[in-house]
């Protein structure tokens, strides 16, 4: 027991040390992962026997991400993106599976082998893309969503891998005896640890019965047990209730599955599908989340302690060569797919490179195919490091998007249209913020023109008669074009802050008598309009929450008069003060490292509660 918790400590303590530094660097927590443990492993050796019983204590959070992406996938949802699934995802899988395995069995390796390489190098890494996708802010761009598209058929794509794994091994491992029963060899070899297991010996027929009977079992627990469960559990009151029985529920699952020899993980992602459109979703994520997090993480720390580098330094020629073969494969495919579904440009290169690595799926099929006999130790190992490699090379992969995407422009991108019209107001950015302003000034009678970079927002206007040019409002032959020149009033409703103080920059240098009113996201921002030479500077949530605020007091206590009367005071004083703060401000400098700034900003604050203070003193007296 105690070595058992110290090799548990080694594994946590590497955890906490490498993560957070790996995503510092921009690798990601996968890799992080993968690093803690090629460093407690093969360097440091500080791994021992344990380290099997905490794998598969650790292969549990592998079933619980499963669990989890049912819960995401609602049944109208795979139903929308069904041409990207079927038809991009599902080629994707499909091809890559066929190529990889073709070049398996013209290295000399058998049909079933080579199928189960071609499913485990068919994946690519859902956590890494995913979280780079996010932090570049790519997600959205069509190169974006249909690389999710691939990551969500590959994820889907794992469970029918999962039950077709053990079918590969049927000629050495499953046994048809005389009578009709079925007979696993390998559990002669394999030890399972006492579980108890509902089809052996079993006639085929009653093996498809149960098999069937414990899926539907499933689905209609999921239907109608669920939510009595939940509703008796809410009248316990305890918090630690709902976790236990979201834990209940995994565990109960993944222990049925194994009972009728199906895969735990094809159980679990099952129930969360049919719980996908609960209203207890939520919550089985946020009291699971952490769990999945903790033990996948520990599942990638055993696969990186795992790995036999003695492999790489004894071949490093052809393991880079199977590495970079694989990602080739996978480049080609990617970019013949990308082209035929009409990606172009940056788009293009964000599909092909964003996926060319393998996956982390990939470390549980080897390992699931290594328990089933379909792949011999050496060949697993030799899989695990290709993957590692490939998973490693993936940031790079990133980086040389980012240098080719700064050469090109989007092929995709529709041209800007040809502004035709001129107004006394100019309105740039039609967003939420933009369509008010836009609305009131029209109402008043006067004629606006409104240029916008985003064509879904212009296209989506004109469906309600409001007329807007698709174009970068920050281009100046765009701008006068749509009357800059004799314009009265231009407002700045641009989304990015950037953009915005480079607008108001240029606008007030080519037009100084020209009134801007300019959206700020923050009070930096009003300090950087201020300084381009904005006139009224509006930040998008002050006025709301004021109001927000004068909700508040009314309902403490305070008359309609004296709430809006304490609102208009630290509207006033917040004005003021931040005209004040403005020419304290340094550009580049946080506010915090301004001494000056600081102590004023403290000062103007005091006075604040000061004013507020004795207004509502007055008012008290003024009652009494």
């Amino acid at each position: 027991m105690e070595s058992f918790l110290l090799q548990a400590t080694i594994y946590l303590g590497a955890a906490v040390i490498a993560v957070p530094l790996a995503a510092r660097l921009g690798l990601g927590s996968v890799l992080g992962y993968l690093l803690a443990g090629i460093v407690i492993g093969p360097v440091a050796g500080l791994v021992g026997t344990e380290s099997q019983d905490i794998q598969h204590f650790a292969e549990f959070g592998v079933v619980m991400m499963l669990f989890l992406i049912g819960l995401e996938l609602e049944p109208r949802a795979l139903w929308d993106m069904r041409k990207r699934l079927i038809g991009l995802g599902g080629l994707q899988v499909v091809l890559t599976m066929l190529a990889v395995m073709g070049v398996s069995m013209a290295l000399g390796y058998d049909w079933g082998t080579s199928l189960a390489v071609g499913m485990i190098f068919a994946l690519s890494s859902t956590a890494i893309v995913l979280q780079t996708l996010t932090e570049k802010k790519l997600m959205q761009t069509g190169g974006g969503r249909s690389t999710f598209s691939v990551l969500l058929t590959q994820d889907i794509a794992v469970i029918p891998m999962l039950a077709l794994l053990p079918l590969l091994a049927t000629p050495v491992f499953l046994t048809l005896a005389p009578d009709g029963s079925l007979h696993r060899a390998s559990q002669d070899t394999h030890d399972t640890h006492g579980a108890i297991s509902l089809v052996d010996g079993l006639p085929g027929w009653g093996v498809t019965l149960v098999t069937l009977g414990a899926v539907i079992a499933i689905i209609l627990a999921g239907i109608f047990l669920i939510r009595p469960l939940f509703r008796y559990i809410h009248h316990a009151r305890l918090r630690e209730m709902y976790t236990a029985l979201a834990l209940l529920l995994v565990v109960s699952i993944a222990v049925l599955m194994g009972m009728v020899g199906l895969s735990p993980a094809l159980g679990t992602f099952l129930a969360g599908v049919v719980l996908a459109n609960s209203e207890f979703r939520h919550e089985l994520e946020s009291d699971l989340e952490p769990f999945k997090g903790l033990l996948l993480g520990l599942f990638f720390i055993t696969v990186g302690a795992g790995i036999n580098f003695d492999l790489l330094f004894g071949d490093p020629f052809y393991i880079l060569a199977l590495t970079f073969g694989v990602m080739t494969i996978k480049g080609i495919i990617l970019y013949g797919l990308g082209r035929l579904f009409k990606l172009k440009g940056k788009d293009q290169w964000l599909f092909t490179l964003g996926l060319a690595q393998a996956g982390e799926f990939g470390f549980v099929l080897i390992s699931f195919s290594s328990q089933q006999g379909v792949l011999n130790d050496g060949l697993a190992g030799q899989l695990l490091l290709v993957i590692a490699l490939s998973m490693l090379i993936t940031p790079l992969l990133f980086i040389l998007y980012d240098l080719l995407s700064r050469q090109m422009v989007d092929a995709d991108t529709p041209e800007h249209d040809e502004v035709n019209e001129q107004g006394t107001v100019i309105i740039a950015g039609i967003g939420r913020f933009g369509q008010i302003v836009n609305r009131l000034v029209q109402s008043a009678g006067f004629k606006t023109v409104i240029i916008d970079s985003n064509l879904q927002t212009v296209q989506m206007m004109r469906k309600f008669g409001f007329r807007g040019f698709f174009g970068d409002p920050t281009r100046p032959d765009l701008l006068s074009a749509a009357g800059f020149d004799d314009a009265r009033v231009l407002v700045v409703a641009i989304d990015d802050k950037a953009s915005a103080t480079k607008l108001v920059a240029y606008a007030r240098k080519a037009r100084p008598d020209l009134h801007i009113v300019a959206r700020a996201r923050d009070r930096v921002h009003v300090y950087e309009l201020y300084d381009a030479g904005a006139n009224d500077i509006v930040r998008e949530m002050f006025d709301s929450s004021l109001r927000a605020g004068r909700y508040a007091l009314e309902n403490l206590g305070l008359t309609e008069f004296e709430a809006a009367e304490a609102e208009q005071t630290f509207y006033h004083h917040d004005r003021a003060a931040m005209r004040e703060l403005a020419e304290l401000w340094k550009p580049g400098v946080p506010v915090a490292d301004l001494p000056d700034y600081v102590a004023r900003s403290r000062e103007l604050n005091n006075d604040l509660e000061t004013a507020l203070a004795a207004r509502q003193q007055a008012n008290e007296n003024k009652k009494s």
